[in-house]
């Protein structure tokens, strides 16, 4: 492209002004396709990368014959934030309900991999006031994880589904609620496109942070868990945009790691150590993870 443009200023020297006038145009046009072609090309090697990754299955067969082989109880690697609610009356086989959030992933002003993410609103009856991923639980309907992840964020901040490409999917999460949270990563190749709608009644604001940042030790604090004996960290981040300040943790911070360390196939700077938790066979509609 360099050898090209070079002609051409040559070529341009030489000619009328009109035709020359031309050529300055088309010398514009193809240094701006050069550059915007360039971070295209950025996100589709990422995107061809991520499509390499294979996670870990999690089907509910194989959930199941783990509980009746470890006798009503089962091993996981997952993350989840604080709860103490007691567990009710009337238990049921475990079977997590499903949900999704998605990771949408574009490349920011400065070159950096970005994130989207959603503060909830204060009005809501639980995560009141949280950072999250969009997302939600799934519907009758949806055909997959990637379908559940971007129709709640069509409903949640008015992000079009053809504006992203869902390239991978991560090993589940629980949620203290016992929801099986499967992280989708999508990317989002025109972020300009993008307008923001925001679901008042969920959504209080919509913002974006460096994916990068969860795997840097910095503005970062932890705390010490223990749920049955198993002792885990509780991940926050400090995140401040001008005079907004955010602090992303819990579930939502545990996705976030996973998914930097995926993207940028390196280990946090940090200890992660991630829960193991021992569920009970039985649970009830109202069991929460402590």
């Amino acid at each position: 492209m360099v050898s090209v443009l070079r002609t051409l200023s040559a070529i341009r020297s030489l000619l009328p002004i009109g035709i020359a006038s031309s050529i300055s145009q088309l010398m514009d046009s193809s240094a701006n396709a050069s550059i915007g072609g360039s971070q295209s090309q950025r996100l589709l090697m990422l995107a061809q990368q991520l499509r390499q990754h294979k996670a870990p299955s999690f089907p509910e067969d194989i959930l199941e014959h783990s509980i009746e082989e470890s006798g009503g109880k089962v091993v996981s690697q997952v993350g989840f934030p604080e709860s103490a609610t007691p567990v009710g009356q009337s238990p049921e086989k475990f079977r997590p309900k499903k949900a999704a959030v998605l990771i949408c992933l574009f490349e920011g002003d400065d070159g950096d991999l970005r994130v989207i993410l959603t503060k909830r609103s204060s009005e809501l009856s639980t995560h009141s006031g949280e950072v999250a991923l969009p997302g939600g639980k799934e519907e009758e309907g949806d055909k997959d994880d990637g379908d559940t992840a971007t129709r709640e964020a069509k409903e949640e901040i008015g992000l079009d589904p053809e504006l992203v490409s869902v390239v991978t999917v991560l090993e589940p999460f629980l949620s203290k609620h016992l929801l099986r949270v499967v992280p989708v990563i999508g990317i989002l190749h025109d972020n300009k496109a993008f307008k923001p709608i925001l679901n008042q009644a969920e959504v209080e604001a919509v913002f974006d942070a460096p994916l990068e940042m969860f795997l840097k030790d910095e503005n970062r604090s932890e705390e010490e868990r223990e749920w049955m004996g198993e002792k885990y960290l509780i991940h926050f981040f400090d995140y401040g945009i001008g005079k907004q300040k955010y602090l992303i943790w819990g579930l939502t911070a545990g996705i976030l790691i996973r998914a930097a360390s995926v993207v940028y196939k390196r280990p946090p700077a940090f200890i992660e150590q991630n829960p193991k938790f021992k569920l009970p066979q039985e649970v009830s509609k109202n069991t929460v993870m402590r």
